[in-house]
């Protein structure tokens, strides 16, 4: 008798391949529409990707934070907003493992693998107008704060508020979404990225207990700890080269299916055409680069990640150099990918109804989340003076 062959259970990355499949078909009506892309969270929820990053001890997939953000990556190519709040998910889950004890973090990733929890954003350590109030023991959070992203059908959020009297210090905490005073507004209306929920929070006098601070080791508190804005960088900056490989595929594809060779050109064929050739190689070795620094940082990352608690100040800062440097390129080279892929697809890929502007606008929007000539400066300090960045929330 032959034996039934055993089911094998497609990959992570096979899962998210199938996803972004499904997502595409609606991609260009739900950038148009915004909001919050309900059937997509669910489609997540159900995948089993929200614990992705989870140690399997947790109940976790244990993946490695190259493997993540590959799928980050692989979500912008067809819908950025779903790789934003994707990718901000499992930020999140970074922040409570960095920033808490192991008696806080652990307990919340074994409940987010088994109850599959989306994890949203009230961070924003700019926005200093939601403040603390301490009744020993406990404390409130009252206030507001905005570019909440991921935040609207969320299980949990990651919040901050400001300690006036202990001299501005922040606070952040991991407090169910649907809490008593937490009021999450419809307000985000952007050019891009329209479907990642980053409007603005009210906190009113939100009760946050003790257990719920992330105190120790705390916000920034050791190199180690500080490998969570590294992990935010990195982030983007895969969700910019998935937005930018998405657009050149969109480009490539339309090129061969729709646009006309130029009256004047020398070829018949637009696949021949040399100017239209040209901008498909310079597209090309744009990308091939940005390609090779983003991987470079991924697996520096995972090597960082894998000496937790002994890492060094100046390990850490090598990373936070190789990511600056790949976000950088990212950028630059993305922003230029998706304004100039017009000049290959033609005057009638203009068309209201194919959106190819969306790549350009989803890009353009979250590249100005902090200001790239903030990491130049970064890197022209460390290319000259050797001197590595001071760990911020946004570097």
């Amino acid at each position: 008798m032959t034996a039934k062959p055993h089911s094998v259970l497609p990959s992570p990355l096979q899962t998210a391949k199938l996803l972004a499949a499904e997502f595409a078909l609606t991609a260009v009506e739900r950038d148009e529409r915004g909001g919050t892309p309900k059937t997509e969270r669910d489609a997540l929820r159900q995948s089993g990707l929200l614990a992705l990053s989870i140690p399997t001890q947790y109940g976790g997939l244990g993946a490695r934070w190259s493997d993540t953000l590959g799928i980050v990556r692989e979500f912008a190519k067809v819908d950025s907003s779903i790789a934003h709040v994707f990718g901000f998910h499992h930020l999140m889950l970074a922040t409570v493992r960095l920033f808490s004890r192991p008696d806080q973090w652990q307990p919340w990733f074994e409940q987010t693998a088994r109850k599959n929890w989306f994890w949203g954003n009230a961070l924003n350590p700019l926005d200093t107008r939601t403040v603390v109030k301490d009744f020993g023991g406990w404390c409130e959070f009252s206030g507001k704060k905005s570019f909440c992203s991921g935040a609207s059908d969320s299980e949990m959020l990651i919040a901050s508020a400001v300690d006036e009297t202990a001299g501005g210090k922040l606070l952040i905490a991991a407090i169910p979404s649907g809490r008593s005073g937490i009021t999450l507004h419809n307000d985000w209306n952007n050019i891009g990225q329209r479907q990642t929920d980053s409007g603005s929070a009210s906190f009113e006098r939100v009760r946050v207990e003790e257990s719920e601070l992330l105190l120790d080791p705390g916000p920034l508190s050791t190199p180690f700890a500080c490998l969570r804005p590294l992990i935010a960088q990195l982030t983007f900056t895969h969700m910019f080269l998935g937005i930018a490989e998405g657009a050149f595929e969109e480009a490539r594809n339309y090129t061969l299916t729709e646009t006309r060779s130029w009256h004047k050109s020398s070829a018949e064929d637009v696949r021949q055409d040399p100017y239209v050739l040209h901008h498909y190689g310079e597209f090309w070795v744009a990308l091939e680069g940005v390609r090779l620094l983003v991987e470079r940082a991924a697996d520096l990352l995972d090597q960082a990640w894998a000496k937790g608690p002994n890492l060094s100040e100046h390990e850490r800062g090598q990373l936070a150099i190789a990511i600056a440097t790949a976000k950088v390129a990212a950028t630059r080279q993305g922003l230029e990918l998706c304004s100039r892929l017009f000049e290959v697809t033609g005057a009638r890929s203009t068309h209201a109804s194919l959106r190819l502007d969306r790549h350009w606008r989803n890009l353009r929007t979250q590249t100005l989340h902090d200001p790239v000539d903030y990491k130049l400066h970064e890197l022209g300090d460390w290319a000259l003076n050797q001197s590595l960045p001071i760990p911020t929330f946004y570097s």
